[in-house]
């Protein structure tokens, strides 16, 4: 396995498996998502390719400066999305990202690195736990219309 930054060479896969895991969005939409990552000194976003050098997951990772549940210093390094293809997982990929995570927030002056699921994501949040992170909130957001948007 070799993990690579993504530049725009990358571009294509890095869009194709960002997708899988959210998939609601639009291929537009999530383009032009991508594009302001490329372009953030904040945000940088990996792939790892197999030995074929076809590319079989990916990892989006921000400095965030604002309020991080749990954190205690700032800036805190920000899992914004990992993915890994259903034939890859379990065997040590996620983790390989996880890690190298982690070097890259130390060397961007971070001493805690966080990340999040939705409640029902039970994969996730057992692949979270498994890799050392904990638990230190759940939380229920709530909307309430209250002016026609006509």
């Amino acid at each position: 396995m070799k993990i690579v930054k993504v530049t725009q060479d990358d571009f294509n896969e890095w869009l194709d498996l960002t997708l899988k895991l959210w998939p609601d969005e639009s291929r537009e939409e999530r383009q032009i998502s991508l594009i302001k990552i490329l372009k953030s000194p904040r945000e940088a976003g990996f792939i790892i390719r197999a030995e074929d050098g076809s590319a079989i997951a990916f990892m989006n990772l921000s400095l965030r400066f604002d309020y991080v549940p749990g954190a205690t210093h700032t800036p805190v390094a920000y899992v914004e999305g990992i993915y890994v293809k259903d034939e890859y997982r379990k065997q040590g990929v996620g983790k390989f990202l996880i890690d190298y995570a982690q070097k890259w927030a130390i060397e961007n002056g971070c001493v805690e690195l966080a990340s999040d699921a939705l409640l029902e994501n039970t994969a996730s949040y057992e692949f979270h736990t498994k890799v050392g992170f904990q638990e230190v909130e759940r939380v229920v957001t709530f909307i309430k219309k209250i002016a026609s948007s006509e």
